[in-house]
């Protein structure tokens, strides 16, 4: 696939953003939420199935890349 053009300024924008939040900021953060959401689960301060939902959501975010891998391969093959 290519670019139209004139969309090198938004194509270089949303990489950008997307290394910006799959990088070390998105990294850190997801961090210390898993070790926030952990200690509270752990203390009695939060329900067991919300830091669960926590922890399965920075699963998919950093692995989003992997899951859609996945599936068009499976869409391609099958």
């Amino acid at each position: 696939m290519t670019n139209p053009q004139g969309s090198g300024v938004l194509v270089g924008a949303v990489n950008w953003l997307q290394g910006t939040l799959l990088g070390t900021v998105a990294t850190t953060v997801a961090v210390i939420a898993v070790a926030a959401v952990g200690f509270m689960m752990l203390t009695g301060r939060i329900n067991w199935r919300h830091g669960a939902t926590v922890i399965v959501g920075c699963f998919i975010l950093f692995g989003a890349a992997s899951i859609v891998a996945g599936i068009r391969s499976a869409a391609v093959g099958g």
